[in-house]
């Protein structure tokens, strides 16, 4: 994710956040299943997707306490 991406998910509502994790865990659950049937070759897509929820996560938590 880019500066630019993370200003943009900064500047998002808790409820359009909450909209994009449950997108972010759509695709990863996509993303494994891929996994398991041997249909993925760019695994790297797995790691990208947990990284980008963890980053949602934390917007929506710094959100929360402030």
């Amino acid at each position: 994710m880019t500066a630019e991406e993370l200003k943009d998910l900064r500047a998002q509502t808790l409820e359009e956040l909450g909209d994009e994790l449950v997108r972010l865990r759509k695709e990863q659950f996509q993303l494994r299943m891929q996994r398991a049937s041997e249909l993925l070759p760019q695994t790297h897509l797995l790691t990208r997707t947990r990284r980008d929820i963890a980053r949602v996560k934390t917007v929506i938590r710094e959100k929360a306490s402030a």
